[in-house]
């Protein structure tokens, strides 16, 4: 039995077992909250297994925003019982000793047990849930290619780990940067894992775009859809509002264009730069919540709202197969579905090729680190990938010009294919 298969057997008694507890709880609004991961703790007699989380970089800025709100059970649900390890560099386990000391301070009726440990072995066993922050910062004078290449064994150490110690149905989450690439090499180095189980997060990238589509449009958060980031979370990744809703209408034809290219699209890209000139750090409470959002939605499901997320490129929209790139997802729980066959217009196809270029050179970069049959690895686990091979020298299509009429466009929005 393969990887994918395996993961799907094993998906279905789990999802089974959360479903009669579900059931179980007093009351439908309960059921909702615990399901939501809002309200208070459940009932003893709801609470479900226990599952193990594991976060390395824990004692840094996101992992300590990170930590608390897991072991709150805003992650996972308010009635799921976990297990937290916190994982750190050898220089940074005094610090994480003070994290564990304040978990425990909190008395988080969730928290099971909290660990501490400088081993990847260690601190990946039997884990259910695996988020990967820590990674190398660029220092003074550091090319590009050099931090790709130092994260890039870092992370292959690491997938290597949670392919030995870690659950078969693990679900791992990269928020170091450069976390596509990361993804990949991860995933490269973990062949007993189905790819499709390794994502990288986009999430804090689409909730930047939401909140300024929102700020513009004087509206609330709430009240904006289908919102898109393709590609890399990078400087070249395209926030596109092709789709986006608000108040459940198409705004696309109301969004002044100048508006559009020269200021939204260059302030996501830009965003995190931003936040570092003006708090003198990286973005640490945002990039968590965004991680809280992510693993959340994944496990839980989110209905039909539109998320996204990098994951491995099955080949659609043109995108080279064996890229982390980030495209528009359905959560309906427990994982995701790609949203297919949408209209792509010229000015959405140069900057998603764009993005796309950036990733083939990242990949490039570190294939010394990837192994040989790394594309075989990640295609050969993937049952929903197609019959007919992606090419490997991809472009992006552009939509006929019919798909850039209202009606048409409308159209499509409801209507994206789901994989």
């Amino acid at each position: 039995m393969n990887v994918a298969r395996r993961f799907g057997a094993r998906l279905v008694q789990r999802l089974g077992c959360r479903w009669l507890a579900t059931e179980a709880t007093a009351s439908p609004k309960s059921a909702a909250g615990a399901a939501s991961g809002s309200g208070a703790v459940g009932k003893l007699s709801d609470l479900l297994p226990p599952l193990r989380v594991a976060v390395t970089g824990a004692a840094g800025q996101i992992g300590y925003q990170l930590v608390t709100r897991i072991a709150s059970g805003e992650m996972l649900g308010k009635n799921q019982p976990i297990h937290l390890s916190c994982i750190e560099t050898p220089q940074g386990m005094k610090a994480l000793r003070g994290v564990v000391m304040e978990l425990e301070d909190c008395a988080f009726p969730l928290l099971k047990s909290v660990s501490a440990t400088d081993q990847v072995d260690k601190g990946f066993a039997d884990a259910d849930f695996a988020i990967l922050v820590g990674a190398k910062p660029r220092g003074p004078g550091m090319e590009r290619r050099d931090l790709l290449a130092s994260n890039a064994q870092i992370f292959a150490e690491q997938g290597r780990a949670l392919n030995k110690v870690a659950s078969r149905e693990v679900r791992v989450l990269v928020v170091g940067n450069p976390a596509n690439t990361n993804a990949l090499v991860a995933a490269a180095n973990a062949p007993d894992i189905w790819a499709e189980q390794i994502t990288a997060m986009s999430r804090l990238d689409q909730n930047r775009a939401i909140t300024q589509l929102a700020l513009k449009m004087h509206c609330d958060v709430a009240e904006v859809e289908r919102v898109i980031i393709w590609g890399n979370h990078s400087t070249t990744q395209y926030p596109d509002l092709s789709h986006a809703l608000v108040r459940g209408e198409w705004i696309r034809p109301r969004i002044d264009e100048d508006w559009y290219r020269n200021e939204f699209i260059p302030r996501i890209q830009k965003r995190g730069a931003e936040v570092i000139e003006a708090r003198g750090a990286s973005s640490a409470a945002s990039a968590a919540n965004g991680a809280i959002d992510h693993m959340r939605d994944l496990w839980l499901g989110a209905g039909n709202k539109w998320l996204s997320m990098s994951v491995p490129s099955d080949g659609s929209y043109g995108i080279d197969a064996c890229l982390w790139y980030s495209v528009p997802c359905l959560c309906p729980g427990a994982h995701f579905r790609r949203i297919l066959e949408l209209p792509v217009d010229e000015f959405s196809a140069s900057m998603m090729e764009r993005t796309r270029k950036e990733l083939i050179e990242e990949r490039d970069a570190v294939r010394h680190l990837l192994p040989r049959d790394y594309e075989r690895i990640i295609s050969m686990s993937n049952p929903l990938a197609r019959s007919q091979q992606p090419k490997q020298s991809a472009s992006i299509p552009v939509a006929d010009s019919a798909s850039n009429d209202t009606q048409a466009s409308m159209k499509a929005v409801g209507s994206g294919k789901r994989k």
